[in-house]
């Protein structure tokens, strides 16, 4: 015992050396260092967890600090003195990148909130009035991003959205023919169309995809069912939305490709996108000609596109959007059925621009401020004399968002001049029209979102509107294993849609407009499951909608002249003008599927039931037309396969749609009413063979499949392209 008290005696003085020297140490490293700390949150002032914290000094040197925010948002890194750059990630976040000075001894604290990026895949723009995370989206929505634009090899929109679920496509002819798409039984002007934020359907809703390319396109988003609540006229069966790429580099990426095919066609391209301190710029332009694969079939489109951002703070950032699409595509006609016409052409002029601005003040308040403006140009060269057609819209959008734990409130307003000259009206059409909108989110449980909204539309021809939305969204089980997640939701909206210019201002004395023609409307109402299987290789969702539009506008014969009509004209030619008149119902649904079945295989599909059905048309001029009948060019039945393998340095995808038969027209009198179904398949390929350097090509309508998008317009047969591509980027 004594023995032990004497060797703890000789040692207690080493002990208390060795612990005044470690904290000796500790206080030198303390004050030689310097702590670094944060917190993370969402624009709802929730922690955000797992987020990637990445420190590098200024300059480079040596490797850089990293760690991760913990479930209470917060994080914290020990760091010599100096200066660094701090970036934070997080998959669908926007990064930050902040530049902090650090002296000895200094503790640092950051208090940064995340926002939703919204050029990533699991990020929905469309559905809300501001960004949400895309499983709490009430209604059905397709995303398709870059990379799945890539590993289709395709080139033009229409071609793209055709193989979706609830689209059909009428397009007559090949390359360069008008293409229209109907949304899930809808007609094709009951679907608003946006790049960047901009109104590109021209008054009235119509809209031509004909020459709309897929350059410097970095997302699309579509929306199903009534969205008139968030975005006015023409929102009547849903929206379809193009965001155009932003630079991300700081290091200019740089990317040019070159292709031909058959038909004599060549089509080529460059793009430069990257960061500059706050200024961000993504440019790019394309030129697509080819003669096509009958007479009078050539085709030219050029593309040019631009977004520049400038990052004026940590809570504020003014872009522009710029889009221009210039096409000439000559115009053959239903060679099928009559003689080709060899002079006749048309030229289409597609201009969009967004000026948008975003800033926050305070933690809550949430604003955004965009100036927009599109216009078209169509000269149609078809007879004597040619028609030309000029629509143009600006306007200016202002909302406010107010956000609290789990809940949101927006309430914006919109003015927006409309102008038209259509040369057989013969004079300049205008229309100013206003709304104000609320649109707002809650989410009372963890799993349970809740959606409501309308809008006062104030149309200086109809006058005003109201139209409501609403919707919920329910993650009923979240797991993983066999059987994981299982997601509800259900939404329910109304759509309105303005008349045309000439059919309200039409000028002929015997076929005049109708100044008193009330908007197309729509009631739509979808419901939904998604599903995750096999630890969440395996996603099926099943989609039901119930559509119903009314008030939809028809040509309708006089049985006396009207005034100013020259009676030898009216019995000659009769007299006419445009009533609202027609209902037509289309109830429905979609299965959809994606598998990965190996590692480097994965499956796609999907497949839609859509009866459509015509209630009422009481001027029906076509058999096609008249109550009990299929909507013209809506399969009942259409699907689509795709099979996609990617390994090594090779990636190959097969592609299968088929489409059923259709209720169409000649409209030559000939009494054909009926388009054939067909199926088609489509092949892809990319070889990357050097760094940045890659082999790529396509084959369309593999087999020579002949078939009629329109009755009478030939589609285009087997087609083929190959190319090489240079790229900076990293893809």
């Amino acid at each position: 015992m004594k023995t032990s008290v004497r060797l703890l005696s000789f040692l207690f003085p080493f002990v208390l050396l060795i612990i005044f020297g470690t904290l000796h140490d500790v206080s030198t490293q303390a004050q030689t260092t310097a702590t670094l700390t944060g917190i993370l949150t969402d624009p709802h002032g929730e922690s955000v967890a797992g987020a990637e914290v990445r420190v590098v000094s200024i300059p480079a040197a040596g490797a850089a600090a990293q760690t991760q925010s913990e479930t209470d948002g917060r994080f914290s890194l020990t760091l010599n003195p100096g200066r660094y750059r701090v970036s934070i990630t997080l998959e669908s976040s926007v990064r930050v990148e902040q530049e902090v000075t650090l002296a000895a001894g200094e503790t640092r604290e950051l208090r940064i909130q995340l926002a939703l990026e919204p050029l990533s895949a699991s990020v929905l723009v469309t559905a809300q009035a501001i960004p949400l995370d895309a499983s709490s989206a009430p209604a059905p929505v397709d995303i398709l991003t870059r990379a799945d634009i890539d590993r289709r090899g395709a080139a033009s929109l229409p071609d793209l959205l055709a193989t979706r679920p609830g689209f059909s496509l009428g397009r007559t002819g090949p390359e360069g023919g008008s293409a229209s798409l109907f949304l899930d039984g809808g007609n094709s002007n009951y679907t608003k169309v946006l790049v960047d934020g901009t109104p590109v359907n021209v008054p009235g809703g119509l809209m031509d995809f004909s020459n709309f390319t897929l350059d410097n396109v970095e997302k699309i988003e579509v929306v199903h069912g009534a969205e008139s609540a968030l975005y006015g006229s023409d929102a009547m069966a849903g929206v379809i939305q193009l965001f155009t790429r932003r630079g991300s580099t700081r290091t200019p990426a740089f990317a040019a490709f070159a292709e031909g095919g058959n038909f004599s066609t060549g089509r080529g391209g460059a793009d430069l996108s990257g960061l500059l301190g706050r200024f961000d710029y993504s440019s790019a332009f394309s030129d697509l000609g080819t003669v096509g694969q009958g007479p009078n079939d050539a085709f030219r489109d050029r593309t040019l596109s631009g977004n520049f951002g400038w990052r004026i703070s940590d809570s504020a950032r003014l872009s522009l959007a710029l889009r221009d699409n210039n096409s000439d595509a000559g115009t053959p006609g239903q060679t099928l059925l009559v003689p080709a016409n060899l002079t006749s052409h048309v030229g289409l002029h597609n201009f969009s621009a967004n000026l948008h601005a975003e800033f926050t003040t305070g933690s809550r308040w949430h604003h955004q401020v965009s100036g927009i403006e599109s216009y078209r140009r169509e000269f149609d060269f078809v007879g004597s004399p040619p028609t030309l057609q000029q629509y143009n819209r600006a306007g200016l959008v202002t909302q406010s968002t107010y956000l609290i734990h789990g809940f949101t409130l927006t309430a914006g307003y919109q003015y927006e001049v409309e102008n038209g000259f259509v040369s057989y009206i013969g004079f300049h059409v205008r229309r100013n029209n206003q709304a104000g909108f609320l649109d707002a989110q809650w989410r009372p449980l963890a799993r349970l979102t809740l959606s409501a909204g309308a809008r006062a539309e104030d149309n200086a021809d109809f006058g005003t509107r109201v139209v409501p939305r609403a919707g919920a969204a329910y993650a009923l089980r979240i797991a993983r294993g066999a059987f994981g997640d299982t997601r509800l939701r259900a939404s329910y909206g109304q759509g309105i849609v303005e008349p045309r210019f000439d059919q309200m201002f039409g000028s002929d004395p015997c076929f005049l407009g109708n100044p008193s023609l009330r908007p197309e409307q729509s009631r739509t109402v979808h419901a939904g499951i998604d599903q995750k299987l096999a630890s969440d290789r395996v996603h099926v969702a099943v989609d039901y909608f119930d559509n119903r539009f009314r008030n939809i506008v028809s040509f309708g014969l006089l049985f006396s002249p009207p005034p100013g009509c020259p009676l030898s004209e009216f019995n000659s030619f009769g007299a006419g003008t445009f009533f609202n008149t027609d209902l037509a119902r289309s109830r429905g649904g979609s299965l959809s599927g994606e598998a990965r079945l190996t590692r480097w295989l994965t499956a796609v599909g999907n497949y839609t039931y859509d009866p459509t059905r015509v209630l009422a048309a009481p001027n029906a001029f076509d058999p096609s037309q008249i109550p009990g009948n299929r909507l013209i060019r809506r399969p009942v039945h259409s699907g689509n396969l795709m099979l996609n393998a990617a390994f090594h340095h090779m990636n190959w995808n097969l592609s299968g749609y088929f489409t059923g038969r259709r209720t169409d027209s000649d409209f030559l009198g000939l009494g054909l009413t009926s388009n054939p179904g067909y199926a088609r398949f489509d092949l892809a390929g990319t070889y990357n063979f050097l760094r940045g350097f890659s082999f790529y090509g396509r084959i369309a309508n593999l087999a020579g499949k002949q078939y009629q998008d329109v009755l009478g317009y030939p589609a285009l047969g087997r087609e083929f392209r190959i190319g090489v591509k240079y790229t900076t980027r990293r893809e």
